[in-house]
């Protein structure tokens, strides 16, 4: 499945952060033994949103963010066909995501949007290439994603009143993983324009396009703190992918993870004091919380 090459190319290692104390201690926060992937954590700090596979099943799925929390599907139309990469609304009404509508050998991706208890089930982008990586702006009045309707992967955002879409980036290279900055001026995302994955930034609009990372590992998976001025990403540049965190100008890069597992999809807490991940550190993978030390 087309939406699942980015994702498999960067989950092959990985690590956690701190900047003053590298003794910080993860949590382990699930037990369940599957595959799991794209995390998102509420606007209420009270739960995280991730995609599991189970029983053969692509679904999307919530946890308490403590330790030894239940995973509990989120339940919408059509429970047989694959949904996954959710992201909270800012309100944490409602989530959106990826559905995929199993037809021919890839299926046809389009966004949804249903309520955060799995009812109420609407489409906001239809199927017209591949559609992925659904990111509200933090206002909630606009969408960024990813769709390949133009040839490659590339990044653009939808006025959610009136429908009108606007491609924001037009570059020969890859550009996925969008996330915005929570003031909404910014958007950071990963591109290929430069040969291997890095880092980049925008304005909102697409214009100012700034390169963040300059490595000859891949930098993927970027997402703003709280308040803007880090950045944590998912880099092999140790040898296996950890997460890293860096200043939102690209500055002070340091690993929080550091281990031999794959440690994935950062996300931050909503007090910007604690970043949650996936990683395979005891075997399966499993969702991690960490503190972590940023700038205020």
């Amino acid at each position: 499945m087309h939406c699942l090459i980015p994702m498999m190319c960067v989950l092959l290692g990985g690590s956690v952060h701190q900047v003053k104390d590298d003794a910080a201690v993860a949590v382990k926060i699930t037990k369940d033994g599957s595959f799991k992937s794209h995390l998102s954590w509420s606007p209420d700090g009270k739960k995280l949103l991730f995609t599991r596979i189970h029983q053969g099943k692509m679904e999307l799925c919530t946890a308490k963010a403590e330790n030894n929390s239940e995973v509990v599907p989120l339940v919408v139309p059509s429970p047989n066909t694959p949904h996954f990469d959710g992201h909270w609304s800012p309100d944490g009404k409602s989530v959106v995501y990826v559905h995929d509508i199993l037809q021919g050998t890839d299926g046809k991706l389009q966004i949804n949007e249903v309520s955060s208890d799995g009812t109420g089930a609407k489409v906001l982008v239809p199927h017209k290439a591949f559609e992925e990586s659904p990111r509200p702006s933090p206002d909630g009045r606009r969408l960024a994603w990813v769709s390949t309707r133009d040839g490659n992967q590339e990044i653009y955002s939808m006025e959610l009143g009136d429908q009108k879409i606007q491609r924001l980036t037009q570059d020969q290279g890859f550009d996925n993983n969008p996330n915005w900055k929570p003031d909404g001026s910014r958007i950071v995302f990963s591109s290929s324009r430069f040969g291997n994955f890095e880092i980049c930034s925008m304005r909102k609009d697409g214009t100012g396009v700034l390169r963040l990372t300059n490595d000859i590992s891949i930098d993927v998976w970027p997402v703003y703190s709280p308040n803007g001025k880090s950045i944590a990403f998912t880099s092999n540049r140790t040898g296996s992918y950890n997460i890293f965190v860096m200043n939102e100008d690209g500055t002070g890069v340091r690993n929080i993870t550091n281990n031999k597992a794959v440690n994935n999809f950062a996300t931050w807490s909503p007090d910007g004091k604690k970043i949650a991940f996936i990683s395979n550190s005891q075997g399966s993978y499993e969702i991690y919380i960490q503190s972590v030390l940023t700038n205020n």
